[in-house]
């Protein structure tokens, strides 16, 4: 088995028998089964539009909690100098920590995809908002595990990692509102840089190449820098 195989089985194990991972998927589930009857319920209407903008900002609040032990729990307990000195590339390190927590995001998504069963069950939905709307998230995903791993890498502390991983994920949510504050062209990159931006695309059914390279961009320089900071240790 290749080292980022072993890397990765350690670290399935690890997220899965945490009891962190099945508090966050029960609020997940929760929240936005909730959500859902209620929604459909009162309007009537086949489509996940509400659901897919509530599962947006529980990410953001989520997924700093899910990340937060990653690199932080193991620089506390001296276990990751330990594995930085065995035969195996740091990126390899990054890389399992990062598939195996969004593995757990990808699990949280898969639940809630009885909701779009449930639509195509006893509704006529219109497909193309619902297949992007999932896209948009799993994407998003990656983006807030990159950005957490990197804030657990930075510290020992996981409180701190968890509020440094959820602030970035707010400013990148809120940056648009800057954009109004800033002179030409630094609001464009603003505009640019807002996770709502790109995330609504997908969600009404339109697939740009642009919005995902964005959170795939994104998703990469997070895991290259965590990457360098794990180096220069």
């Amino acid at each position: 088995m290749s080292a980022l195989g072993i890397l990765l089985r350690k670290e399935l194990h690890a997220t899965f028998t945490s009891p962190i991972a099945y508090a966050v998927a029960t609020v997940f589930l929760l929240v936005t089964g909730y959500t859902f009857s209620l929604t459909l319920f009162f309007t009537k209407v086949a489509n996940l539009t509400y659901i897919f903008h509530q599962m947006y900002v529980l990410l953001i609040l989520l997924a700093p909690v899910i990340t937060m032990r990653t690199f932080a729990e193991e620089r506390k307990a001296d276990t990751l100098e330990l594995l930085l000195t065995s035969p195996v590339r740091e990126v390899w390190i990054v890389l399992a920590k990062f598939l195996a927590q969004l593995t757990l995001v990808a699990g949280l998504l898969a639940g809630s995809g009885a909701y779009a069963v449930i639509l195509g069950r006893y509704g006529e939905p219109d497909w193309a908002p619902i297949y992007g709307g999932y896209l948009a998230l799993l994407l998003l995903g990656s983006l807030l595990v990159a950005i957490g791993i990197l804030a657990s890498s930075l510290t020992e502390n996981q409180v701190v990692a968890a509020t440094c991983a959820l602030g970035l994920g707010l400013m990148l949510w809120f940056a648009d509102s800057a954009s109004y504050m800033l002179p030409a062209p630094l609001d464009v990159v603003a505009i640019n840089l807002s996770l709502i931006g790109h995330f609504t695309t997908f969600v009404n059914g339109s697939l740009f190449l642009s919005d995902a390279g964005y959170y795939l961009t994104l998703s990469l320089l997070a895991l290259f820098l965590t990457t360098r900071v794990v180096m220069d240790r």
